[in-house]
């Protein structure tokens, strides 16, 4: 599982498109559930790679960041899709006061920003997502964890950029 997938996005909407076509290979591959950590340094894309995911999940509103309320929950394509992010989280036991225990039955999604912050607490990831600041652009390294983050990872190189 340790083949990862590295590319250069060189602005925002490349970004997006990316994360778009992230989301083509996840409904392609139709998980049971998906398990995404979203890591980088303060700035380096995490909630933007978060928003053109949901958005080629089928979300067409605005989409906050969840950094204040921690949790954001979507109904999309048939999943039950929550984006957390856990920055402002000081101990990684306060997990259990979001009643979130429940969330990881079912049909769901993930897209876990900061899971550093929750370590112990979150499920084991099927897929990392690592951003850093490459110049204006981003250097994107995709990794997979499980079987499934393998498969969607690879049907993600299957399918035609849009970027």
């Amino acid at each position: 599982m340790a083949e990862s997938n590295s590319v250069v996005l060189a602005d925002e909407a490349n970004t997006i498109a990316r994360a778009r076509q992230l989301a083509a290979a996840i409904l392609a591959v139709h998980p049971a559930s998906l398990v995404i950590h979203l890591q980088g340094d303060l700035g380096a894309g995490k909630t933007t790679f978060a928003r053109g995911l949901l958005a080629g999940l089928g979300h067409r509103d605005r989409v906050p960041s969840p950094t204040y309320t921690l949790v954001e929950p979507y109904e999309l394509s048939g999943y039950r899709v929550l984006h957390l992010d856990l920055y402002r989280l000081r101990d990684p036991g306060e997990l259990a006061d979001l009643g979130l225990a429940d969330e990881w039955r079912g049909r769901y999604i993930a897209l876990i920003e900061w899971p550093e912050q929750g370590l112990g607490h979150l499920p084991v990831p099927d897929l990392v997502v690592h951003l850093a600041v490459a110049g204006k652009g981003r250097q994107l390294l995709l990794s997979p964890r499980s079987a499934t983050g393998r498969a969607v990872l690879d049907s993600s190189r299957a399918a035609p950029s849009k970027a």
